[in-house]
């Protein structure tokens, strides 16, 4: 650090000069950046050369000359006259493949590419390819350019921002997007934490405890969290949401409607007419949204094709089944913390889209109580990361960011079941650890299979990866002892480390999926956790005593095989059709407690073979003993 020395009223004085940690909001439709401005102790927002524009459209153009990319809003004049060449909702594609996008691929004007692999998305422009990671960097680093030159200082750390949902392969790939653009990304923040350290809500000393619920309708996605706030430390309670739920879904239903009651005959235009038309469909439905915010009416012209009009009434129509999608989550959110709307003592709102009056009075309605929105909803997350990378630089030493992880975590287990390690809504940084141990005689390696998700069978959840324990020395089954630990750190990235005990054989992965949720999947796995519960607690139970049955069947096999001297003929044919019979139900039956009967039956008839025996090994300890010297050996 440097000491710098400053001159003040005559008089030399030295300081610590405080690193310059920016707070970036990378957004779906608009980015930011804001700072603390150390001159003036306050948080500011970057603003363009004019001194008026703060947001930064997440737009990006490829010249037809092969130039370098523009970003911003000259980028975003270029959507119409070349929607192939300019990409926007960049975002959306974080962490996807393209099954996870293939149901909105045809609203992109842009070509993304289906390889039929699980491999992240691409997105080809001419002849090259771009990762949504090297897009969003390309947005990051046009961010940075513009911030150093504004402040005439180099920028190299800064704190960003991404939705409470995000997986670890999105958060991953956010870090990745800004080492890319020359940051060093000190943490990743929630945005709707971010949101309330921007309202400063819990960090006077003063304040009296707070819950709030902070409601954030962005560009592409939507969150809503729950947050604690007592002396200055912002606990999340829960979070929930969906990543493809935003203003870009309102925009497409305004298009969507246009495109019916004008009868507008797209098909008959080529492929790259059409591309164009729906850019200028995509400009004036978020025209239209916006002027309707604060008018009744709003009238657009496409020359040479229709005539477009929207009234207040109707967009309230066309997206209530959106904000009913967002109110869902809200309620799911609330019972994750296990509390009421009624006990929520403040809601915060966040995101360009909740400037529309019925998402505000919707909002107000489910929570029974007014809003919180004085704050510019589009600058509000950037200052909140403003204000944690405040914290980072050492400006504020009173206030601590507790957050959580949104899924569980966990490994896959015998019979394709879900063991979790880390429950959702658990508060991150976090490490857990559990003990397995091996099935098999002499079994030297153990595959590791990492999922997220709320239900008991692996099917059912999202596979992160996967990595194999090799080097166990060769043991009986069961005495291994393999310590799987999770660790998830501040920003919410997961590592995973096996280590068998008895030898101190380990391995470790940084987990890095290679494909997200997709919007299904986001939307309904804790509802569909919740649905089928019972359907899933049989199935685990059933599952369960299909391992259990297992375990006993190739111990009685070992059993015979060894110890063939202690029983007769027909012992070892019944003992060998008990265990035909407990193999044929654990193939055929899904009746758990027909297997679990056939286990017993098992266990019963074999338990007189289990004391031979300890008779017989007693009998050895024992041969060319006397009583009294072989107390030794009893005692």
């Amino acid at each position: 650090m440097k000491i710098g020395i400053n001159i003040l009223k005559g008089t030399i004085e030295t300081g610590e000069v405080k690193p310059l940690i920016v707070g970036i909001d990378l957004g779906t439709t608009n980015s930011l950046v804001a700072y603390r401005h150390q001159k003036y102790d306050d948080i500011r927002v970057v603003v363009d050369e004019k001194g008026d524009n703060r947001l930064v459209p997440s737009v990006i153009h490829f010249p037809e000359n092969g130039g370098e990319p523009i970003v911003g809003e000259a980028a975003r004049q270029k959507m119409v006259e070349q929607p192939a060449r300019t990409i926007y909702s960049a975002k959306r594609l974080m962490g996807k493949a393209y099954r996870d996008v293939a149901t909105h691929a045809q609203h992109f004007g842009y070509q993304i590419i289906d390889d039929d692999s699980e491999s992240l998305v691409k997105v080809k422009v001419d002849d090259k390819f771009y990762t949504p990671i090297e897009l969003s960097a390309m947005i990051l680093a046009a961010l940075k350019q513009r911030t150093e030159k504004a402040l005439n200082q180099t920028v190299a750390k800064a704190v960003i921002t991404v939705p409470a949902y995000f997986n670890d392969a999105q958060r991953q790939a956010t870090r990745d997007a800004g080492k890319l653009a020359g940051l060093e990304v000190l943490r990743i923040v929630n945005e709707p934490t971010a949101a309330s350290l921007a309202y400063g809500l819990g960090i006077k000393a003063d304040a009296p405890p707070r819950t709030v619920a902070v409601y954030d309708l962005g560009g592409g996605t939507f969150d809503i969290s729950i947050l604690k706030i007592e002396d200055g430390v912002f606990e999340v309670l829960s979070t929930n949401g969906d990543t493809f739920l935003g203003g870009d879904d309102i925009d497409q239903a305004i298009i969507n409607h246009w495109t019916i009651t004008n009868q507008l005959p797209l098909k008959r235009f080529t492929p790259d007419a059409y591309k164009s038309i729906q850019q200028a469909l995509r400009l004036h439905a978020e025209a239209a949204k916006k002027a309707l915010s604060d008018e009744e009416n709003f009238a657009a012209e496409l020359t040479g094709l229709a005539h477009f009009e929207l009234n207040r009434s109707t967009l309230d129509t066309l997206i209530q089944p959106l904000v009913e999608k967002t109110l869902a989550c809200c309620k799911n959110a609330l019972m994750d913390a296990k509390l009421t709307p009624a006990a929520i003592d403040e809601i915060v709102m966040v995101g360009g889209s909740t400037r529309i009056p019925f998402v505000k009075q919707a909002v107000s309605n489910f929570f029974g109580k007014p809003l919180n929105d004085s704050l510019n909803p589009d600058e509000v997350v950037a200052i909140g990361a403003a204000v944690q990378a405040d914290i980072l630089a050492g400006n504020q030493k009173d206030m601590l960011l507790l957050d959580v992880t949104p899924l569980s975590l966990g490994i896959e287990t015998a019979g394709g079941l879900v063991d979790i390690i880390i429950p959702r809504n658990s508060r991150i940084p976090i490490r857990a650890a559990r003990q397995y141990t091996t099935q098999i005689d002499g079994q030297s390696s153990i595959k590791i299979a990492v999922y997220q998700g709320e239900r008991d069978l692996v099917q059912h959840n999202r596979k992160l990866g996967e990595f194999d324990l090799k080097g166990i020395p060769a043991m009986p089954a069961g005495l291994p002892k393999v310590q799987i630990a999770f660790t998830i750190d501040a920003d919410g990235i997961t590592r995973v480390k096996a280590k068998e005990l008895r030898s101190n054989v380990e391995q470790s992965i940084t987990v890095k999926p290679q494909y997200g949720l997709t919007e299904e999947e986001m939307a309904q796995m804790l509802l569909d956790s919740i649905h089928n519960a019972q359907t899933d607690l049989n199935a685990r139970s059933l599952q369960e005593a299909r391992n259990e049955a297992n375990m006993l069947a190739l111990a009685a096999k070992k059993f015979v095989e060894q110890q063939a001297d202690l029983m007769s003929e027909k012992e070892q044919q019944t003992t060998k059709s008990h265990i035909a019979t407990l193999e044929q139900l654990m193939a055929d039956s899904t009746d758990k407690n027909e297997i679990h009967n056939a286990i017993e039956a098992l266990n019963n008839y074999t338990r007189p073979f289990a004391e031979r025996v300890m008779d017989k090994a007693i009998g050895i300890a024992l041969k060319g003993k006397t009583i009294d010297s072989s107390s030794d050996l009893m005692g």
